[in-house]
């Protein structure tokens, strides 16, 4: 080694794990997702300016349009798996608490699903004009 010693183990090493047990996998998932809605902001934008002051027939119409549809809906995906990934990186690093830290892990998930699910099922719902 380079004249310092490692606390950690050579399987830790070989994995690149931290702490946290994730690895650099969450800081590649991050950046993927941040590149992801980068990529699709602009068009999200578009979107959301001509759905102004557009009544629920007006907003169905456009987003019936298959890849309006499908362009808002990987920006949904994209943004809550970054906020879900972001939140429990937070978490993993200042609460301290085993017990409080799994709730808010657990709580984080959920609440992204959650968030995920309702956006999605908004637009599937508005895109299929029911």
């Amino acid at each position: 080694m380079s004249g310092h010693s490692s606390m950690r183990t050579p399987l830790a090493r070989v994995r690149n794990l931290g702490s946290a047990h994730t690895g650099t996998s969450d800081f590649w998932r991050q950046r993927l997702t941040a590149v992801a809605m980068a990529l699709l902001i602009v068009p999200v934008l578009v979107v959301i300016l001509t759905l102004i002051g557009r009544n629920q027939a007006g907003a169905a119409q456009i987003l019936g349009s298959i890849p309006i549809a499908i362009i808002l809906l990987l920006f949904i995906v994209a943004s809550t798996w970054h906020m879900k990934i972001g939140m429990q990186i937070i978490i993993e690093d200042y609460v301290h608490n085993e017990k409080a830290k799994l709730a808010c892990v657990m709580a984080n998930n959920f609440f992204c699903v959650a968030v995920a699910l309702a956006s999605i099922y908004a637009i599937l719902k508005l895109s299929s004009g029911v």
